[in-house]
Parts: C-alpha cells; structure tokens; sequence
C-alpha cells in the first residue's frame, strides 16, 4: 500500500478545549497544542484521501486544512462529536453522492438525524450521501484500499476504528477485545483515545489505553479525543514512542527512524 500520511483535524474530546466556561490551566494556556477541535483525520493513502468522522467543527477543520479533495467518509460512531458536522461535506457531493463507510446502526441514525439529505426528493442543493454498510468483522476496499474494521466497546455501544495499511486509528474505546487487540497488533502507528488521568465510564484514560499499546507493541503512538484535564505535562510522562497528538500536526506510516518524525501541515 504504501507510505500513509495522516493529518490531524482534531484531537479533542466532545467538549473540545478550551471547554467554555473553564478557567483552568489547560483552557487558559496559550499554548497552541492546548487548542482542540473535535477528534477528525484525514489518512492520506496514494491519490485518495479519506475522512475519519465528521464532527461539529469540521468546517473550520478542513479549510484551515486548504479544503483538500475527500474520497470518501469513514464513520466511528453515530455520536454527535463524530457525525455532526456532516452536512458541511455538502461541496463534496456535487459531483454526486459522497461515499460514506458505516456499520448498519450508524447508517440509521444518518438517515434519522439527516433525513434531508435522504428524501426521495431532496431540496436542490443538500448535500447527498452513498452509504455503503459496512461489516465489522470484514475487510473491504475503497479505490483498491483494503481497510480492516477495529471493533471495540464505547461503554455498552459497539463502535469501530479503522486499519489502513500500517496504521490504525481507534477512539472512544473503553474496552477492547483480544481479537481487536490481536488486529492492530505489530503495526507501526497506532493512533488511540485516552480522555484523562482520571477513570471514565466510557472513554480510556491515559493508564488503560497505555496498557493497549503495551499489548499491541506498535512502533509508535498518538492519543487522540484528549480532554483539558490531559494537560501538557502528560507528554514528558509518556513512555518512549508515545506522544500526544496535536491538531493539525501530520505523521507518516511507515515511520522513519526517528518517532519524532512528524511535521505540521
């Protein structure tokens, strides 16, 4: 497959940091790695780029990203932070439909939340959306792109990552179970959720998704959907090969020698 890329749109939690009306260490930084928008990527693989989720902050996202050309949309979940920001992809359906990768229950929240977007006869203009349903338990191709679905638990919701080539991307995991583990195992970048130092119901905190990486032995990792109680400090407690992701930041996959080899787009 390749050299993969992978650009950060957005690596915070629902809320995003600053959270409003916190006054915080982290939300009062002006360190710009504290800024972050809804957790969304963009892994480029060869001429096609493919969205991962499409939260609410997804139109500041991709035009402070140059507004590239999309392929198609890889869905997590059908939580708010992950999908709504969908209607702003309406300039990618003017050629038609735009491509969108989701397991069957996400595919009906789309169509409940959306359904504009679905009517037998839309509204000229709305933006128009293929679904094609996916199976977490199966591989399947995009463009000739062999993608393998990460199925994890999100609390009590099964949800799913993605795996492309040497790089997997998971989040909002809470539990995950060993055939997962098993799928993402050796690969050379993992990219997973850690919230917080705290334990979460629903979300791994920086211990737990520690202890995944452990298992899974990637050549390196970013955590991503980090809340403001992550804060800075977190990075220089990180094992080797372990870093926190940062908005707007792009990694390659393979990775070269060096794991802080990664460059702002």
């Amino acid at each position: 497959m390749g050299q993969i890329r992978l650009l950060f749109l957005g690596t915070g939690t629902s809320t995003g940091v600053p959270q409003i009306g916190c006054r915080c260490h982290t939300c009062t930084s002006h360190d710009p790695r504290d800024k972050r928008l809804r957790a969304s990527a963009i892994a480029k693989v060869g001429d096609q780029n493919l969205l991962i989720d499409c939260g609410p902050d997804f139109r500041q996202q991709i035009l402070r990203a140059g507004a590239p050309p999309l392929s198609a949309l890889l869905v997590t979940h059908i939580h708010y932070d992950h999908v709504g920001g969908i209607d702003d992809l309406r300039p990618y359906c003017a050629d038609g439909p735009f491509p969108v990768y989701c397991t069957e229950d996400v595919a009906r929240g789309l169509r409940h939340n959306f359904p504009y977007c679905f009517a037998k006869d839309p509204y000229p203009g709305v933006p128009t959306f293929d679904l094609r349903i996916i199976d977490p338990d199966r591989k399947f191709e995009h463009e000739g792109i062999e993608i393998t679905p990460l199925p994890v638990m999100h609390y009590k919701l099964p949800i799913v990552g993605y795996r492309i080539g040497s790089l997997a991307y998971i989040t909002d995991c809470k539990t995950m179970p060993d055939s997962t583990i098993e799928l993402i195992k050796g690969c050379d970048t993992l990219v997973i959720n850690a919230l917080r130092h705290q334990e979460h119901l629903s979300h791994l905190n920086l211990e737990q998704a520690i202890e995944i990486v452990r298992k899974a032995e990637p050549k390196v990792t970013y955590f991503t959907h980090i809340s403001h109680q992550m804060g800075r400090a977190a990075e220089l407690m990180l094992p080797e090969g372990m870093h926190l992701a940062n908005d707007m930041a792009e990694i390659i996959s393979p990775q070269s020698s060096d794991p802080n080899d990664t460059h702002s787009a």
